[in-house]
């Protein structure tokens, strides 16, 4: 086990810290998950603040989009939104006026930014960047509305961020489910032990994106583990692990938040400003 990883019984940061086992789970398979981590009331609010901060996004837009304080783009046909530093992502149909993706989200809703200190979340986090005092990369709230949601395709996350950090191998990710996830609503899924392999080879077809996906040749896809789990469970996760979603297919939605940390003192990714955690 990395000792950098162990926590210090004596640090009361460290009451929520991962157990030997899960620890070596996640060196292992890349990935470690907390069932019912947060309780219903708690899901309750955040869910309330998804819904809000979508909200919130959506006037900015409609209000701004004649004074030119916003950029608004398409990636391979679907739309993007940049307020500010703030980007939206819209879901993949025709005319969508849903929302797929706000990041970074904890600068749109200060009930989701209070998210991030939760011990529950750098207790563990402190032990997988491997440092006792952590800052934030960066912070993203996905949607997945019901029938409406569209899937992830398979990627790592290093090389989105490799450009942009010297330390991408201590970019740890947690998702905390602020609903119920199964695969028939778009469940996470993780091919287990990828994240040995370093970065991947991507795509290399005619979409604007195509290198940001894995290449399916370059793994065995037919090993992938779904994160069926209830909501408030959360997903520790490493920045090399190859993981997707599928479409959500239910009636259910299936809204998530994922949270990247980073050792002390380093700035986010696309604020450029230190968000000190805890």
């Amino acid at each position: 086990m990395n000792q950098d990883m162990k926590s210090d019984p004596s640090d009361e940061r460290s009451v929520q810290a991962l157990n030997e086992a899960e620890l070596d789970a996640y060196l292992q398979h890349g990935f470690v998950i907390r069932q019912g981590l947060f309780n219903e009331a708690e899901c309750d609010d955040m869910r309330a603040a998804a819904d809000a901060a979508e909200l919130k996004a959506l006037a900015r837009i409609h209000s701004d989009a004649d004074t030119g304080s916003i950029n608004e783009y398409w990636l391979d046909g679907n739309r993007f939104v940049d307020i500010d530093h703030i980007t939206v992502q819209f879901e993949h149909y025709e005319d969508a006026q849903k929302l797929r993706v706000i990041e970074p989200i904890n600068d749109v809703s200060a009930e989701l930014n209070a998210l991030i200190d939760d011990p529950r979340l750098t207790g563990p986090m402190r032990q997988l960047v491997g440092c006792g005092d952590l800052s934030l990369w960066t912070a993203k709230l996905n949607f997945k509305y019901p029938k409406l949601g569209s899937g992830f395709g398979w990627h790592q996350d290093a090389p989105y961020w490799m450009h942009d950090c010297g330390h991408v191998h201590r970019l740890p990710n947690v998702m905390v489910l602020f609903d119920d996830a199964a695969e028939e609503n778009g469940c996470l899924r993780f091919i287990p032990g990828s994240h040995t392999h370093g970065c991947l080879p991507g795509c290399e077809d005619d979409r604007q994106l195509a290198g940001f996906y894995t290449n399916p040749s370059a793994v065995d896809l037919s090993i992938k583990v779904p994160v069926v789990a209830q909501a408030g469970s959360v997903a520790f996760f490493d920045p090399f692990i190859v993981h997707g979603s599928g479409a959500n297919h239910s009636e259910r939605p299936r809204r998530a938040m994922i949270v990247t940390y980073q050792p002390e003192g380093h700035p986010a990714l696309k604020s450029g400003l230190v968000r000190p955690v805890g």
